[in-house]
């Protein structure tokens, strides 16, 4: 720090007066007030007399290393780089993951394991089985991942131990920074950008993240970058393009984030900006698809000179299982929709939308990280000095070529009418119709033991499976049936009722109806009596028979699923109103009563309490009743099998009585006159014919009472009524327990009779 020996100095002459205010500024800064440097310097050099002396402690620090230093430690766990990023390596080594296809190599490497555990439990030398086991492993996943279908390809881009961005540049640059910030105030997780050297040459790197585990996953939201990361990466570029960084892209990702916020912020805007800026950059762009690449949420960071796919990766518009629901109407025909739509890196090189494939490791990038990144490292580098030997009109040419030659077009040459009309080609069914009727009936055995296991577990019957299934069946006995017409000569028939059917429907006049319906109905009966001709008779009959099975399946579960909800439902409801507070003071008051008595039985009980328990037991089914009521079930009271044979008796003795009169002469002339004044009057009848029809009405109802109104009729109804009424009151007819029958009931036994009641 600067100090000064003795007080300041005032300077006169010729001196003061060639003194400047920036000489004064300049020499006040190092620790002199009011002294130009001018003036030091000649006071040092011509002047021998010191009127001061300044002196100056210099303080030693360590040489700032930030952020990288000279001889960083290599040995240090991680990786130098796990210095400078947060993205350190995992504690905890990640899960294995067998995809479905990998099962049988699965199998031979357990037998392996076993072998060699037992080689080392036994001490006997297993050394050459084992050796023909990995033989023979290592020939199954030759054998596999060299004869991958489309849909396994996706399914390795998507596994999850697959390396991610950081992964590979951390494997590949010598030095790497990470760059944060889109300039808007935010930090997209789920892109990544910083400058790195690769064999001393910089770089811009910009990817899409994805996370190791699942708290990463959401951290970096599964690799779906919103409008924020696309603004960070369109930064990065400029910021490259103006210090002459080539630009190396890496592409992971199933799309941009398409939430509704994501929309507000203009999700559509900022990959539009970045794809316009994109072709206008003056420096080298690398694009590496490392994992998957969905949609325009990897193009935003893919418009480059070079377009290079790992060998497992892939590049989409629309995910399989997205092309397989809009175009199939189902995501199970996610494996036919990835081969049609051509996203692996095989299929895109041969039309030249990528530039190259780098290969992986047998089993996927995931099995040797490493040796992945050093690929991806060495097709850079080769790139690389391609490019950088293009001067930059020739690179944004290069660039818009790239583009410009994708898909191929034909000018001038006329479509034919017809295919005009009819360009897109007849869906197929995913299953054809014509399957073997072996095959359903296997299907269908199997279906039905599913329904069995999940009834003997109380689990849920697979309703999906059913309706698929019928699905199938009526597919299948609709081509059946076409088949038949075809095979009968009845096909040419049904196509032109058809078209007269279609015909009438679409115009006014209804006369048609008729004549059509008949002509439909001898058709119909024509093909039915002559369908056991037909060759396929057996294989139609068979699968009506199948589907007349499965309807009743369905509806069966159907029915027992409704009836499980609304037992549910009452035990809830009926659990509420028993667990009430005043219905259970109730009872415990009754019981505690009982108890004092010291009585074992009801019947030694005295009659006030036995009118309680009544009360209460009343009162109870009124609750019930109102339970039942209102989840619309109607109560019908409990009879006892002896009443209920009396009444049923006494009910057939009426409905003799009733027969013999209506049999009489006079009341059936009666009822025949009241059926023709009704048909004559029809739907609006006159003032004239209602009274007539009344006064019929009256006649005959006056009949049937005067009938029903015989003395000994009359005395064997109120026999009847007294005798279930004194059942039902006593004590044994409720098993001699009315506090434990809680839901019974006492009935109100009523015998009516219907007088308009209609006998033909």
């Amino acid at each position: 720090m600067a100090s000064t020996s003795h007080p300041p100095v005032a300077f006169s002459g010729s001196l003061a007066s060639k003194t400047s205010a920036s000489d004064l500024l300049r020499s006040s800064r190092n620790g002199v007030c009011g002294v130009p440097l001018k003036a030091l310097g000649r006071a040092r050099l011509g002047s021998k007399k010191r009127d001061f002396a300044v002196s100056a402690k210099v303080r030693k620090v360590k040489k700032h290393e930030y952020p990288w230093p000279e001889d960083p430690d290599l040995n240090v766990k991680g990786g130098v780089l796990s210095h400078l990023s947060p993205f350190k390596p995992l504690k905890e080594k990640q899960k294995p993951v067998t995809l479905d296809f990998e099962k049988p190599l699965m199998d031979l490497q357990k037998k392996i394991i076993d072998v060699q555990k037992m080689a080392n439990e036994t001490g006997l030398d297993f050394s050459d089985q084992i050796i023909s086991l990995e033989n023979k492993y290592q020939q199954a996943l030759k054998d596999l991942y060299t004869h991958l279908t489309p849909i396994q390809r996706v399914n390795i881009a998507r596994h999850p131990n697959r390396p991610t961005f950081l992964d590979h540049i951390f494997n590949i640059t010598e030095k790497f920074v990470e760059l944060h910030g889109d300039r808007a105030g935010y930090d997209d997780p789920a892109i990544v950008t910083g400058l790195g050297t690769i064999n001393g040459r910089s770089y811009m790197f910009m990817g899409h993240q994805k996370g190791r585990n699942t708290k990463e996953n959401i951290q970096r939201n599964f690799g779906m970058p919103t409008p924020h990361g696309y603004r960070k990466a369109l930064r990065m570029m400029y910021y490259a393009d103006h210090h002459g960084f080539p630009i190396i892209t890496f592409i992971d990702t199933p799309g941009a984030y398409a939430d509704l916020k994501s929309e507000e912020l203009g999700q559509g805007e900022a990959i539009a900006h970045n794809l316009r800026t994109m072709f206008g950059l003056k420096v080298p762009i690398i694009s590496i698809v490392m994992g998957e690449g969905g949609s325009g949420g990897a193009l935003a960071i893919g418009c480059a000179n070079k377009l290079l796919m790992l060998e497992n990766a892939v590049f989409y518009v629309a995910s399989p299982e997205a092309c397989a629901a809009i175009l199939w109407k189902t995501a199970k025909a996610s494996p036919k929709a990835a081969e049609k739509l051509k996203i692996t890196a095989q299929e895109l090189c041969k039309l030249q939308i990528a530039d190259g494939s780098i290969p992986e490791p047998l089993g996927g990038a995931h099995a040797d990280p490493y040796w992945t990144s050093q690929q991806i490292k060495t097709a850079i580098e080769e790139s690389m000095d391609e490019l950088t030997k293009l001067d930059t009109q020739e690179l944004l040419r290069h660039r818009m070529l790239k583009f410009r030659k994708l898909g191929g077009f034909q000018e001038g040459v006329p479509i034919d009418p017809k295919r005009k009309v009819n360009m897109k080609k007849k869906e197929e069914p995913l299953l054809p119709p014509g399957t073997p009727d072996v095959e359903l009936m296997d299907e269908v055995e199997k279906l039905k033991q599913e329904i069995l296991k999940a009834k003997e577990s109380s689990g849920k019957i697979p309703e999906s499976g059913v309706n698929e299934m019928i699905e199938k069946l009526r597919r299948e006995i609709d081509y059946e049936f076409s088949e038949a017409a075809k095979a009968l000569d009845l096909e040419e028939k049904f196509v032109m009722v058809r078209e007269e059917f279609a015909k009438t429907r679409n115009s006014n006049d209804q006369s048609m109806h008729p004549a059509l319906k008949e002509k439909l109905d001898q058709l119909k009966d024509e093909f039915n009596r002559n369908m056991s001709a037909a060759p396929n008779y057996a294989s139609l009959k068979n699968k009506l028979d199948m589907l007349q099975e499965m309807s009743k399946a369905h509806k069966l579960s159907e029915k027992n699923s409704k009836v499980n909800k609304m037992k549910e439902e009452i035990n809830k409801r009926l659990k509420e109103t028993m667990n009430r507070p005043d219905l259970k003071e109730k009872i415990d008051k009754l019981k505690a009563e009982i108890e004092s008595t010291g009585v074992s039985t009801v019947m030694d009980l005295d009659q006030g309490l036995k009118e309680k328990i009544v009360q209460l037991k009343d009162e109870m089914e009124t609750e019930f009743a109102g339970v039942f009521e209102s989840l619309g079930l109607h109560v019908n009271p409990p009879s006892l099998p002896d009443a209920k044979r009396k009444i049923d008796e006494f009910n057939n003795e009426i409905t003799k009585v009733m027969e013999d009169v209506v049999s009489s002469t006079d009341l059936k002339n009666k009822i025949e006159l009241l059926k023709m004044e009704v048909a004559k009057a029809g739907k609006i009848a006159d003032a004239e014919s209602k009274a007539k029809i009344q006064a019929l009405e009256q006649q005959i109802k006056q009949s049937l009472a005067e009938a029903m109104s015989f003395p000994e009729l009359k005395e064997k109804h109120e026999k009847l009524k007294a005798e279930i009424v004194e059942t039902v009151e006593s004590p044994e007819g409720s098993n001699g327990s009315l506090l434990a029958d809680n839901d019974g009931s006492k009935p109100d036994v009523e015998v009516n009779v219907d007088a308009n009641r209609s006998f033909a």
